[in-house]
Formats: structure tokens, C-alpha cells, sequence
């Protein structure tokens, strides 16, 4: 027996018609390319996406056909967005910090027909161009005024809606359809696509909004320096638009003095980034002895938040820190550390070190480690295996079959990562698969090292490698970047080290650059950095 009940599908369409109904006057703000602050709503944004929707519709595009975008975050992203997957198309976002002959393979594998690019990111193309295969239109995301000269058939955004109708109708198809394709990093090998559905997006939406997830409502102002093009900016351009949020869009300025004049003159509530952006905004902070008097929460992920981000944000400016882990696979929220019940009102230095972990999955997330072999870990918060992860809104595989079944026979995925997992399910990812450093048969976690060693006030940047050597088959060789100004030693940085980690953890050596390279993501780039090293004699082999 089935029950008796509508058949309401789940496409992401109807987010945008409830914000635009429920809540049409709420502020959306964006630091616009040209440079003055824009602000529009729910309601005005609503209609620009259907007029987006009618001119995809003009140029042929259908159901399945992949839109493309190459755009900082802002309101007409956000059009691009809904009015793409409004009709049912596929929007794809590419990050303009690959490689332009990567953008070229990404949109070529993907078989984009339209790109709508920021005026920033339009010299990419022209450089690249030769290398693209399938794209027929480029619409640049700006006005007649501010159109800069281009040898491309590109067209402006502002021209190319005008007169459109704001009455195309949405949806009216299958939940299950593609609704959105974002691509791996691809630290290792090309990028891989992962294919979201409306399905997956939407409830992906209803999981981040409770209070032990993003706690979202109608009266916060939100933030999103996490990019539209880093798994749908956590999911924010979607659950924002859900409950009715202010929300306030950095565009291209994401340095510390910018950061924070939108957090102080938009007063918001809630803000969501990598690490390195929330050490640039405390630099900020420090050195012009600033305050943070509206920002209620901080949302940390991309990589492990280090301790002193996290206790100066908690103990000196009074912010709430979510510390999150997750992957373009999973949505991409997989676990976040809002404090269990038994820590509410514990003291400081308990509830430290619960947030230094990556936290507990939400409903609608289940986890598991095993070894090597597949076989299940116990969860007793020190034993160490490969994080397994199944859930509604977790991928099954890759874009057009590349790699193969993902799944193992309980239908979890292999996220790489390395962890622990408590009886809470509380992780504590320990190491990227691929990054931990097995020494003598047992390993140790290179992003231990990494963060314990920023906490010194010399080191800006740290980075933790394995290194050949003949008795123990790997060693630890620690990378540091020094601060501005700053000419750390060697025997200081060990010291940092010492007491805190196991002292056959300790590297062999420490190796200082100038700057340590940063992926696409803003992670550190540890493919580059054993390049570099790969000939790197360890004083003790």
C-alpha cells in the first residue's frame, strides 16, 4: 500500500520561486567586477533568471545541454544559475584558477555550448580559445558600458536578456534530472565531473539548514566567500534562497580589508570559507585592532581550520566556529562540528578540541572507515582507516563513466581521505590517502605537522611531505613558508613540534620557500611540492 499524498518534485526552480514570493524584498548584495556595490532581491532576481531561462531557449539550448559559467560570486551568477536549470539545462561551473588549457579539456569533456564569463576571467578564453571544441556562444557578464574589446562572437550580458520575457515557464520534469556538473580538482590526473541532480540539490538544501548544520533563518545576512564554483558554494546560493537570507557577494575582491567591510557595513550574521581566507581577514583584523560586533558565525572547510584561526576567532571575537569537511562528491557537505550536547557549556579548552575535529555527519549522511582490505574499523576514535561515505545527496560515480562503479557492495563511496571515527561518529580526517607518510610500516599525518607548525607565529605556511629514505622507506620533511618578515630557524620550528605530537613523528628535516603553492582550491599543492623535492636528500638517510 502507497500513500496518499501530492506528487511534489524536487527541483531546484521552485527554491527560487519560493524566495521570490515568500521573501521578494530581501536584499541580495554583490560587490559588482566594475566595482560599485549592487544591490537587487529575491523577487528581481527571480524575474532575471526566467529572462536568462527565455534567452538559452532563443539560442536552442535543451533539456540535458550543458551551460557553462566562469564567474566570481554574484547576483547575476545566481541567474545564470536558475535560469539554466529552470529549463532543465545543465549548469557548469568551471574554476577559473585551473590551468587554461584544463578549462579547455573541462568544457570540451563536458560538451558546453554556452559560457557566460566575468569581464576578469575573458582573457583566459582569448588565450586558450584554440584549444575549445564545442562552445558556440560566449555571453560576457557585464553591460554595453563596461564590454571590453575581445576577438571573440561574445555578447553582453545586460544586452543579451533585455526585452526577454520574465514568464518562462520552469520546471515540469523529473526530479532525477542532471541539474548541475562541477569538476574535481584534479590534483591527480585529469579532473573528474561530478553530475548533481534537482533530487540531490534540493535535499542537500533541507540538510544544511538545521541548527547543527549551517542554522540558517529568514533573519541572517550570509556570506558566501566559499566560490560558486567550489561545489555550488557549499550550498548557500540554494539554501539561502530557501529561508529567505540576506545574502551579501564578495565578487572578485576576497582579500582581508575587503572581507571585512562587507561583514562590517552589510552587519552579517553568517560566513563560510577556506582557512586561508580566514587568516588573511585576521591579519586584517590584528593589525588594525578591529572588532567583529554582527558576525555570529564562521563556517571553516576546504582543509583542517589550524588552532590559532579557531581560537582567535572563538576567544577574541566571540564567533561561533563550524569547522566542516566535505567534497565536490558529497555536495558537498559531509560532516560538520557543531558541539554535541554533552560539550554545550563545557570549558574552553574541551570545546577546542572538539572543533579542531571535522565533526558529525547530518541526517541524511551515514560513514564508515576500513582498512586496505574493506573490512570494517571500530569506531573508537583512534583507530585510523579509509573514510567511506553513502548518503541522498552523494555521488555514485563520474560524468560519463570515467573511473568506473565508485561504490563498494554497501553502496559507499571512497572519499580518499584517511580518519578516525568516535562512537558519536565525530571524524578527525588524519591524511589524504594519497598525502599520508608511511614511515617504518606505520603512518603519521601530515596535517598534524602542517597545523601545529602554522601555530608559530614565524611560519605564515607549512607543508608536510614524505621523503625516500633507506632504512624507513618514508620520512617527514616539513616545508615552511616564513610570515612577512620573519626568518624562523630550523630548531624553532621543531620546538613548535615538540610535546604535542609523538617524537618519532618529527620530520628529519625542515625545508623554508618563499611561498608554498596553493591548488585550485586554495589547498596546498602537495603534487607540486614532491616535484620539487623529489631529488631532496634527508640529512639522516
Amino acid at each position: 500500500m502507497q500513500g496518499i499524498m501530492q506528487d511534489w518534485q524536487l527541483t531546484v526552480d521552485k527554491i527560487l520561486d519560493h524566495a521570490a514570493e515568500n521573501h521578494g524584498r530581501r536584499e541580495i548584495v554583490t560587490r559588482s567586477v566594475e566595482g560599485p556595490i549592487v544591490r537587487t532581491s529575491y523577487s528581481e532576481l527571480h524575474s532575471r533568471a526566467k529572462q536568462v531561462s527565455a534567452a538559452l531557449l532563443d539560442l536552442g539550448i535543451k533539456q540535458g545541454d550543458r551551460v557553462a559559467t566562469l564567474a566570481w560570486n554574484s547576483a547575476r551568477h545566481m541567474e545564470c544559475w536558475y535560469g539554466a536549470m529552470g529549463i532543465g539545462a545543465v549548469l557548469h561551473t568551471i574554476n577559473p584558477r585551473l590551468h587554461p588549457e584544463q578549462i579547455a579539456w573541462i568544457a570540451n569533456h563536458a560538451e558546453d555550448r554556452i559560457l557566460m564569463v566575468d569581464t576578469t576571467f575573458l582573457p583566459i578564453i582569448e588565450g586558450a580559445w584554440e584549444h575549445f571544441r564545442t562552445l558556440e556562444k560566449i555571453i560576457v557578464l557585464t553591460d554595453e558600458q563596461h564590454m571590453p574589446q575581445t576577438s571573440l562572437d561574445a555578447v553582453p550580458y545586460e544586452l543579451w536578456i533585455d526585452g526577454q520575457s520574465a514568464s518562462t515557464p520552469w520546471g515540469g520534469f523529473d526530479e532525477n534530472t542532471a541539474c548541475g556538473l562541477c569538476y574535481t580538482s584534479g590534483t591527480t590526473g585529469n579532473p573528474k565531473g561530478v553530475l548533481y541532480s534537482h533530487r540531490t540539490n534540493v535535499l542537500h538544501t533541507f540538510m544544511t539548514l538545521p541548527p547543527d548544520v549551517m542554522n540558517l533563518s529568514s533573519a541572517d545576512t550570509v556570506l558566501p566567500v566559499v566560490p560558486m564554483f567550489h561545489a555550488n558554494a557549499w550550498g548557500l546560493a540554494f539554501s539561502c534562497a530557501a529561508v529567505g537570507a540576506k545574502m551579501v557577494m564578495p565578487g572578485a575582491q576576497m582579500d582581508g580589508a575587503s572581507i571585512y567591510q562587507l561583514l562590517n557595513d552589510e552587519k552579517v550574521t553568517i560566513t563560510a570559507a577556506v582557512p586561508t581566507v580566514w587568516l588573511m581577514l585576521l591579519n586584517h583584523l590584528e593589525e588594525n585592532n578591529l572588532d567583529l560586533p554582527h558576525l555570529k558565525r564562521v563556517v571553516i572547510g576546504g582543509s583542517a581550520v589550524p588552532e590559532r584561526i579557531l581560537r582567535a576567532f572563538e576567544q577574541t571575537y566571540d564567533v561561533d566556529v563550524v569547522h566542516a569537511w566535505g567534497m565536490t562528491e558529497t555536495s558537498p557537505l559531509g560532516t560538520l562540528g557543531a558541539l554535541p550536547a554533552h560539550l554545550v557549556g563545557a570549558d574552553i579548552e574541551s570545546r577546542i578540541a572538539y572543533k579542531l575535529k571535522q565533526g558529525r555527519p547530518p541526517f541524511g549522511v551515514e560513514l564508515k572507515i576500513v582498512d586496505d582490505a574493506g573490512k570494517r574499523l571500530p569506531r573508537d576514535g583512534e583507530t585510523s582507516g579509509r573514510l567511506m561515505i553513502r548518503g541522498l545527496a552523494i555521488a555514485a560515480g563520474y560524468f560519463k563513466g570515467e573511473g568506473g562503479n565508485k561504490l563498494d557492495e554497501e553502496g559507499y563511496f571512497d572519499t580518499g581521505d584517511v580518519a578516525t571515527l568516535d562512537e558519536m561518529s565525530t571524524v578527525q580526517i588524519t591524511d589524504r590517502a594519497k598525502d599520508v607518510i608511511k614511515s617504518g610500516g606505520e603512518w603519521i599525518s601530515s596535517i598534524d605537522l602542517e597545523n601545529i607548525a602554522v601555530g608559530h607565529p614565524k611560519v605564515a605556511n607549512a607543508a608536510a611531505i614524505g621523503i625516500y629514505h633507506p632504512k624507513w622507506d618514508e620520512r617527514p620533511l616539513l616545508i615552511v613558508q616564513p610570515a612577512p618578515g620573519e626568518t624562523p630557524t630550523k630548531e624553532e620550528v621543531l620546538a613548535q613540534l615538540q610535546g604535542k605530537i609523538a617524537k618519532w613523528w618529527t620530520p628529519d628535516d625542515v625545508a623554508f620557500v618563499e611561498e608554498i603553492p596553493l591548488g585550485a582550491t586554495g589547498k596546498i599543492n602537495k603534487l607540486k611540492l614532491r616535484e620539487t623535492f623529489k631529488d631532496y636528500t634527508l640529512p639522516t638517510a
